[in-house]
């Protein structure tokens, strides 16, 4: 059976869930927080990030190439690419969009807040809350006619509810990008995600900037 070593509460462990719990995939949960989960993730990824997924012998790292892995090892119903070359391409950029442009500065502030404070980037941060309302400002135009990030719901919305989630809490969307709430609301509606979000709740305690009481 795969086993899927990450935590409920990581925002890149969440989009490899969403993306199993959409095919109904069996895996073994392998909490990093557990006895012995990290040393056997260390030996196997010594950078230690997480998540990772073993596939019998092999171990796949990195969100996206897991989700890769599974569309192509472990197929289900709900395809995470599109079949068409140039639709998978426009699914990839959007999760690259989501990763880099999203979580990446969301990330940034809020590792900047666990610094002591006289260590912290004043203009990294600022910069990263910048880029923030760029993505804001390119999503809202870009969700103006569409459902999910791109066609059907895809590898690019496992990417977007996660990064949405968190950087809502961070660096709260501005009321005035209603495509950007609204397509927010969809994925936190979604039941993959949903579910997601319900088993990280027993978390909510270790947002360092203080979990908001919704969502």
């Amino acid at each position: 059976m795969l086993q899927l070593f990450a935590h409920p509460f990581s925002s890149y462990c969440q989009k490899v869930l969403i993306a199993l719990y959409e095919n109904d995939t069996p895996f073994e949960w392998r909490r990093v927080d557990e006895p012995d989960a990290m040393d056997e993730l260390a030996a196997r990824w010594p950078f230690k990030q997480f998540p990772i997924l073993v596939d019998e012998d092999e171990t796949i790292v990195e969100a996206t190439i897991i989700i890769e892995h599974l569309a192509i090892h472990h197929p289900g119903p709900v395809a995470m690419l599109p079949a068409d070359p140039g639709a998978a391409l426009d699914v990839r950029a959007l999760d690259r969009f989501f990763d880099n442009y999203v979580m990446t500065p969301q990330q940034k502030i809020v590792f900047d807040h666990l610094r002591e404070p006289g260590d912290r980037d004043a203009v990294g941060a600022a910069q990263a809350r910048a880029m923030l309302e760029t993505a804001y400002t390119w999503l809202d135009l870009h969700m103006a006619d569409r459902e999910w990030a791109s066609g059907d719901f895809s590898l690019a919305d496992c990417a977007a509810a996660p990064a949405l989630f968190y950087a809502d809490w961070t660096h709260p969307i501005p009321a005035r990008f209603a495509n950007v709430h609204a397509y927010r609301r969809r994925l936190l509606a979604r039941p993959s995600f949903a579910r997601a979000v319900d088993e990280a709740r027993p978390f909510r305690a270790y947002f360092p900037l203080g979990a908001p009481d919704r969502d």
